[in-house]
């Protein structure tokens, strides 16, 4: 008798133990973690019309986070400017009047001059590639420039250029142009040139030409025929200018209230592979806007020669104190004015691109080169990112997209 029971107490014992398992398992399983969390509503913030790419972009964007979030992080998009203007939006991350906004560092001249160094004139040809290398690079800084926020990712759009009522063909045919530039580092490019700055965010500048308060806008393709600026405009000319940077960034009270899970969900969606999922698509868009102004009548799309292109533009682009100085502080860019840093080849894999610009900076030169003079002006030039940033692609185009008619080197901002 005694037998039994003591059999019987033993298999109620075991049973109670192998619930108790079954509980806890259960309740540290991720299902039962995310039934715990508080959803959240995210407030996405643009200001680009609705049919623009980036309202994909920022759908696809909040999709995936709450995929990832197991439900807990629903999301709506506002676009153009409804939750306030496009000069206000990194502010309004900032204040949490959005979730995650779209920024133009560009529109707040001398507030983000670090990531301003993307957007040096005939730097970069290609908008996932250039996405990557560009976020890449930022990453290590925007902390300390945007650290007001929780910086998630920066990108840029395929190569803008000039649109105009007059043909632009040489420096000297901008002065006394009004010009609506895309950002602080154009408008000193454009002042440079004896141009006439005109400001307005990118949703007023069709307005802008059409009063005559500006004869030429510095913009990317796609986005002229979106916004209406080919009905104003008729000279565009086809070179790959400027891009400008942008970055998608949150607001760091709501990211500190979710949980580590919510948080992962977040991370794992602010990286350089998003990055360049967002300027990829984006850039494809501008980039088909050549062919559809190309197609419209009474427009003249132009190419320039290459004498025109490096011997003018190019040049005075990246010899030019003034323009670099514009970027505030002690960060500041220096150049080699000569042939490129190394005849680095299109295809080769990047640790042997750093191993090579590696040797450029002890020494001046590389295995396989001469010792030009602009290559011994580089020795000692400081290997980190931001050098590689700016010198792996020059020779190249490679899968970065950074490309130059003369190299350049950046001293670390301290």
């Amino acid at each position: 008798m005694w037998a039994r029971q003591h059999l019987r107490c033993t298999e109620l014992l075991a049973l109670a133990t192998a619930i108790a398992v079954a509980l806890l398992a259960c309740a540290a399983s991720p299902a039962a973690a995310q039934s715990r969390d508080k959803v959240f509503e995210l407030k996405l913030s643009h200001w680009v019309p609705p049919n623009h790419p980036l309202q994909k972009a920022l759908e696809d964007w909040g999709a995936a986070v709450e995929k990832a979030s197991g439900g807990t992080l629903k999301y709506k998009v506002f676009p153009a400017q409804q939750l306030g203007k496009a000069f206000d939006h990194y502010d309004m991350a900032r204040d949490g009047i959005a979730d995650l906004t779209y920024v133009n560092p560009g529109y707040q001249p001398g507030r983000f001059p670090i990531i301003a160094a993307g957007e040096l004139p005939f730097l970069i040809s290609d908008a996932r590639g250039g996405s990557e290398a560009l976020d890449a690079w930022y990453r290590k800084y925007a902390a300390r420039e945007m650290k007001d926020v929780k910086f998630c990712l920066a990108f840029i759009h395929d190569p803008g250029s000039f649109h105009s009522n007059k043909k632009i063909l040489v420096p000297g045919d901008i002065r006394g142009l009004k010009v609506r530039p895309a950002h602080a580092t154009m408008g000193t490019f454009v002042s440079q040139l004896g141009g006439i700055n005109v400001q307005s965010s990118a949703p007023e500048v069709r307005d802008i030409l059409e009063k005559g308060v500006a004869d030429s806008v510095t913009f990317p393709w796609g986005s002229v025929v979106l916004f209406g600026i080919d009905k104003v405009t008729k000279f565009h000319m086809d070179v790959p200018l400027y891009v400008t940077t942008f970055a998608f960034v949150f607001n760091r009270d709501r990211y500190d209230q979710m949980s580590a899970m919510q948080k992962k969900a977040i991370d794992d969606n602010c990286t350089t592979e998003v990055a360049g999922k967002v300027g990829g698509p984006w850039g494809q868009f501008e980039h088909d806007g050549i062919a559809k102004i190309k197609a419209e009548a009474g427009h003249d799309v132009y190419a320039l020669s290459e004498a025109q292109t490096h011997k003018s533009f190019a040049m005075l682009a990246h010899d030019s104190p003034s323009l670099l100085e514009a970027l505030p502080g002690p960060f500041r860019v220096t150049l080699a004015t000569a042939s490129r840093v190394s005849r680095l080849r299109k295809g080769r894999d990047i640790q042997s691109e750093e191993r090579a610009l590696a040797r450029v900076s002890k020494d001046g030169c590389t295995a396989r080169t001469r010792c030009h003079p602009s290559r011994r002006a580089l020795k000692g030039a400081p290997q980190d990112e931001v050098f590689y940033f700016f010198t792996r692609s020059f020779a190249g185009n490679d899968r970065f997209g950074v490309t130059a008619p003369s190299p350049s080197t950046l001293k670390d901002p301290p």
